[in-house]
């Protein structure tokens, strides 16, 4: 499984060939004729390293004929190598018969260029070069002259792939940025010591966060530190690109500095400023997450004309295409670099669970992807459940389960949702998004950092069967009041550890939102980063369409979004789940 970005190319190999081998290396030419096009490749299979049960391979492609939109690459051991992992190419094996196919992104090859992919192996006895090769089935014949690969270290396999490729899953193998600045305000915190070596996202939500300030670490200083903390293997920077114009139409709290119109700021003032400094070659090392704007392309779905929970701003920001364009632009810029893995802000399943919310927001996010000359091999995946607190798993009810012949959907709680938890949520929408055109292989995050609803009002089983609303409510790890609340929300817990490959289709468990970090403030603030008052954060509100006019379950006296909210990190910790 491999999603590079690498450019590749290749052609359809010919029907007569030379074959010749040196050492671990077998270089296979091949010229053909076939219709109007001249096709001709070359196919390079060299054993870069060998240990006792175990080999590493590179293949590389060139293309001398015309130019192909997809390839497919095949061959056959005489001995029992079997293939154990991939990079670049989804590689396939049945028997002795292996089958290497391009990517969504890499499948066009023009004529002169080439590619390459990877992968690792295991044998026992020899380990000989494959003799023949086809490429789109036509057969590229010769003779190899015995060769043995290399016997000589490293004697374990390598779990990674080669540098300057790209892995399928970046956190896999990997360990992710301590963000040292969120480390010691945690740290500082009575108990916080237990958490404060997390790795959390790094938040560039206004133009003035790329240089950073005399308190304050900007991008190339984070990318700095990364490599420090790198050392001799891989390591993951997380980083939240947060600041399209008119951001966050529906929630007052989290706007920016960019107004509706300044699609041109944010082009060249934020997002040109943050893939120069990403793209630099010192930072080539580094696998580089980007979370792609957080809470935009939903409200486009959800809060415009036409639904009870509409804003004005929303309409706006759907009438100048400013939200697509950006998603769009930042995609192509930041997807570009070798290095970078683009993940979209997929919403959560208190926000697009719903039927007429699923399908269309998956959609809008191909929309955003295919836009400002971007495709959807600059997406690499999705993230859901950024800076919310959504339930990772509720193990006490599912969603077909009726209670005395009433449907779990029609209880208060879930509300004819189709999802009860992330979990679920991410892996559908991972099905819908693949069926859209996504790489198959398309990987999801889901962010865990405030979402463990532990402490001794967790559940232990479900609820009484008197019901439907009993059994969903006296069972569910959800404490909120309503699906719809999303400020600094009383009784929430820190939840899952950050890991890789948790579950299928999940490429890893994220703490992208960094708990102690304020939603929002309770009353209003003046201030300089262009954040307004949400009265969604004022625990006296009693709501809106968009939480079902329920109280908003806000902690009180929080500071501006983004700013230090001790009391928030106390309950996360005291509510942990796993405990801490």
């Amino acid at each position: 499984m491999s999603r590079t970005r690498r450019t590749s190319r290749t052609a359809l190999l010919a029907a007569l060939g030379l074959v010749t081998a040196t050492g671990a290396t077998a270089t296979v030419f091949g010229t053909a004729t076939a219709g109007a096009a001249a096709p001709g490749c070359k196919v390079v299979y060299q054993v870069t390293n060998q240990w006792s049960t175990g080999f590493g391979t590179n293949v590389t492609v060139t293309n001398t004929g015309d130019p192909v939109s997809a390839w497919t690459l095949e061959w056959s051991y005489a001995g029992n190598q079997q293939v154990t992992q991939g990079w670049n190419a989804t590689i396939t094996q049945s028997g002795a018969a292996v089958t290497a196919k391009n990517l969504s992104y890499n499948g066009t090859l023009g004529t002169g260029g080439s590619t390459s992919f990877g992968f690792n192996g295991s044998y026992s006895g020899t380990n000989a070069v494959p003799a023949t090769f086809k490429l789109n089935g036509v057969v590229c014949n010769g003779a190899t002259e015995p060769t043995e690969p290399p016997t000589t270290p490293p004697t374990t396999p390598p779990t990674t792939p080669p540098p300057g490729t790209k892995a399928d899953n970046p956190y896999a193998g990997a360990k992710v940025y301590v963000n040292p600045e969120w480390a010691a305000k945690a740290a500082a915190e009575p108990g916080g010591t237990r958490i404060s070596g997390q790795p959390t996202g790094v938040w560039l939500d206004r133009i003035a966060a790329i240089n950073g300030s005399a308190t304050s670490m900007g991008l190339r200083a984070h990318l700095d530190e990364a490599l420090k903390q790198k050392g001799s293997g891989e390591l993951v920077v997380q980083l939240v690109v947060y600041n399209l114009p008119g951001r966050d139409c529906a929630a007052l709290a989290s706007n920016g500095e960019l107004g509706p119109t300044e699609i041109g700021r944010y082009k060249t003032e934020y997002i040109d400023p943050i893939a120069a400094i990403v793209g630099d070659p010192k930072y080539a090392g580094l696998r580089i997450v980007t979370t792609v704007e957080i809470d935009s392309l939903p409200n486009l779905v959800t809060n415009v004309s036409g639904r009870p929970t509409a804003t004005p701003n929303c309409d706006v920001m759907k009438a100048n295409g400013n939200y697509i364009t950006g998603v769009g632009y930042a995609l192509k810029k930041l997807g570009s670099i070798g290095n970078v893995y683009n993940y979209v802000d997929a919403g959560h399943h208190g926000w697009l669970g719903w039927d007429d919310n699923f399908g269309a927001s998956a959609e809008l996010f191909k929309q955003a992807a295919t836009t400002e000359g971007s495709t959807v091999s600059n997406v690499h995946g999705f993230i859901v459940n950024t800076a919310n607190y959504s339930a990772l798993k509720e193990d006490h009810f599912k969603i077909e389960d009726s209670v005395n012949g009433t449907s779990v959907r029609q209880s208060k709680w879930v509300d004819w949702n189709r999802y009860t938890d992330e979990l679920s949520y991410a892996q559908a929408m991972r099905t819908k998004l693949v069926s859209l055109g996504f790489d198959s292989n398309l990987g999801m995050l889901i962010d865990t950092s405030r979402n463990g609803w532990g402490g001794a009002q967790r559940p232990t089983g479900p609820g009484a069967l008197t019901n439907v609303d009993t059994y969903v409510n006296g069972g569910k790890y959800d404490r909120r009041i309503h699906l719809g609340n999303w400020c600094n929300q009383a009784g929430a817990g820190l939840g899952e550890r950050p890991k890789a490959a948790p579950a299928a289709g999940i490429d890893a468990y994220v703490w992208m939102k960094p708990p102690g970090e304020s939603d929002g403030a309770s009353k209003e603030i003046p201030n300089n980063e262009g954040k307004g008052f949400d009265r969604m954060c004022d625990p006296t509100y009693t709501g809106n369409a968009r939480n079902g006019n329920s109280m908003s379950g806000a902690l009180p006296d929080a500071p501006i979004s983004g700013q230090w909210f001790s009391a928030q990190f106390q309950e996360l910790m005291k509510n942990a789940h796993p405990a801490l």
